[in-house]
């Protein structure tokens, strides 16, 4: 039983520029959603650079860039299995 399920892993795509592309999308997305939709985005903790992180504070940075990834993966997956990619 643990065998079969062990050998049940999804077929997953090599890197390649569209795949790297597609991460990139998603997680520019992310950073605008979170921008119009955080309502405190320059919570303390500070970013060294305010201004290269948008005037977002580290947790801002971590959230979106984390929703980011979860987007990209998923979007990755999906693109994959259709053959997009």
């Amino acid at each position: 039983m643990i065998f079969t399920l062990l050998a049940a892993v999804p077929t997953t795509v090599a890197w390649s520029p569209k795949v790297a592309a597609v991460m990139i999308a998603c997680n520019v997305l992310a950073i605008a959603f979170g921008k119009l939709s955080i309502e405190v985005p320059d919570a303390p903790p500070a970013t060294p650079a305010p201004s290269m992180f948008g005037g977002f504070g580290i947790p801002a940075v971590i959230a979106t860039t984390c929703f980011g990834h979860i987007l990209g993966a998923g979007a990755i997956l999906g693109l994959s299995s259709l053959g997009a990619l």
